[in-house]
Formats: C-alpha cells, structure tokens, sequence
C-alpha cells in the first residue's frame, strides 16, 4: 500500500516535497510579482532624482560657462547679469514654445 504512511518508506521526502512545491508555487504567485514592482519602483525613484540632479547641474555649468565666455569682454558684474538674461530667455523661449504645442494634438471624439 504506497499510500499508507506507516508502511511507505518514502512518505517524509514525498511530503516535504509536496510542502516544498506548495512553498515555491505561493512564493512565485505573491512574493516575486511584489518584489518586481517594489525594484521597479526604487530604480525608478533613482532615476528621477538622478535626471533632476543632472539637469540641476547641467543649468550651474552652463550659467558658468556662459559667465566664464563673457567674462572675457565684460567686467564680472556685467556678466553676470548678461549670463542670467540670456539663460531666462532661452528658458522662455523654450515655456513659450512648449505652450503653443500643448494643444496641438487633437483628441479624438
């Protein structure tokens, strides 16, 4: 009688193999699915602060740079002034273009 455990010899390691693959197919249905979106998420989050950063940093180096360039034919203190008119205006060169085209795809009805 292979299903009697009393007189089956093999009845522990069929159990624990039965338990051992109740485990593995709850873990595969709950446990990765969550741990997936969980590393989504952070490498997500690092990749947002790390693009704010680098922009950050991509502004400080170009009014620099720009304060740097016109340093040569200005004093310091008009270069800087000149280098913060041209950075705003590039910037609202740019809002005012991305404004016109926020309306430009047209949604269907």
């Amino acid at each position: 009688m292979p299903g009697n455990p009393l007189t089956d010899p093999q009845w522990a390691s069929d159990f624990a193999d039965t338990i051992e693959r109740l485990v593995r197919t709850v873990r595969d249905r709950t446990t990765k699915p969550l741990l997936l979106a969980y590393r989504a998420l952070i490498f997500g989050l690092v990749a947002a602060f790390g693009s704010v950063f680098a922009a950050v940093l991509g502004i400080i180096f170009a009014v620099r740079g720009l304060q740097a360039l016109i340093e040569i034919g200005t004093s310091h203190e008009n270069a800087v002034w000149i280098s913060y008119l041209v950075i705003g205006a590039i910037f609202s060169i740019a809002g005012f273009v991305i404004m016109r085209k926020r309306f430009a795809v047209e949604l269907p009805a």
